[in-house]
């Protein structure tokens, strides 16, 4: 199957993100790719208005998602990207949405919340409470992570234990000291310890960093973008995950369990 990296600067409005990714739809559809993935917050952003994702969120039935839907329809691809989506008054849920032409097949809420480097996404976003079921796209088995869930790899593990082949990583990564080193490490890490293909896509622009990139089961990045927009292509095979994971079976000679969400109810902020 081929795959599409939509790297972009997300806009402050809405009506402009759309259009800008009905052009990537358009333009990976015309290359014959069955998938698409974006970065995370979509809608929009703004880094002088770090509350415009909260307050721009959108329901899934709202225009943006089915302004996705409409350029999908009639065609063969499938999108993946994060949006946000009210929660209550003040706060979102962080969604990872699978649509394609009828619609949205697939949500997670992000699990992870990106409380970390002097940031508190906690203080305005919900944190998701259930590991994520697999998105069949054509036949490759998706596993969904969002940004700062690359950090986790009980998710990645737990993800390619439920038999995924390829996990998505739409991002936001915030640039800092050593910032693109963890990327690049922990986005190989995550591909080559389950021995599956890795679609990280991030979003690029003033705050964040982009450097997508599609890692394979051997953690050899197959493409890889820059710090400017850009659409990249390759070739997920399910040839190359079977040979890689008799090369190195590392998914059937481990001696942990499956890893399990920790059963807590997450408290959350009034």
């Amino acid at each position: 199957m081929k795959v599409a990296l939509g790297q972009f600067a997300v806009a402050s409005e809405w009506s402009v993100n759309l259009a800008h990714c009905v052009s990537l739809v358009e333009r990976a559809a015309a290359e014959g790719a069955g998938l698409l993935v974006l970065p995370e917050s979509i809608i929009a952003a703004d880094i002088k208005d770090p509350g415009i994702t909260v307050r721009t969120a959108q329901p899934l039935d709202g225009p943006f998602v089915t302004g996705l839907a409409e350029v999908l329809e009639g065609t063969e691809l499938t999108l993946i990207g994060c949006i946000s989506v009210p929660a209550r008054p003040g706060f979102a849920y962080n969604c990872q949405i699978v649509v394609n032409g009828t619609g949205v097949v697939a949500v997670y809420r992000k699990l992870h919340l990106y409380d970390a480097f002097s940031m508190k996404e906690s203080d305005h976003y919900v944190p998701g409470n259930e590991v994520p079921a697999l998105v069949r796209v054509g036949d490759i088995n998706v596993g969904l992570m969002t940004c700062y869930d690359v950090r986790f790899p009980e998710l990645a593990r737990r993800l390619a234990l439920d038999g995924a082949d390829l996990l998505t990583v739409p991002a936001a990564w915030v640039r800092g000291p050593s910032k693109e080193w963890h990327w690049e490490v922990m986005v190989t890490a995550r591909a080559l310890e389950n021995t599956c293909y890795v679609a990280a896509v991030g979003e690029c622009g003033l705050r964040n960093i982009g450097c997508s990139m599609m890692v394979d089961p051997l953690g050899v990045a197959v493409v890889r973008a820059g710090i400017a927009p850009d659409l990249l292509f390759c070739d997920v095979s399910r040839d190359r995950i079977v040979a890689a994971r008799q090369a190195l079976p590392v998914l059937a000679n481990r001696r942990f369990a499956e890893p399990e969400l920790h059963a807590q109810t997450v408290t959350e902020r009034h």
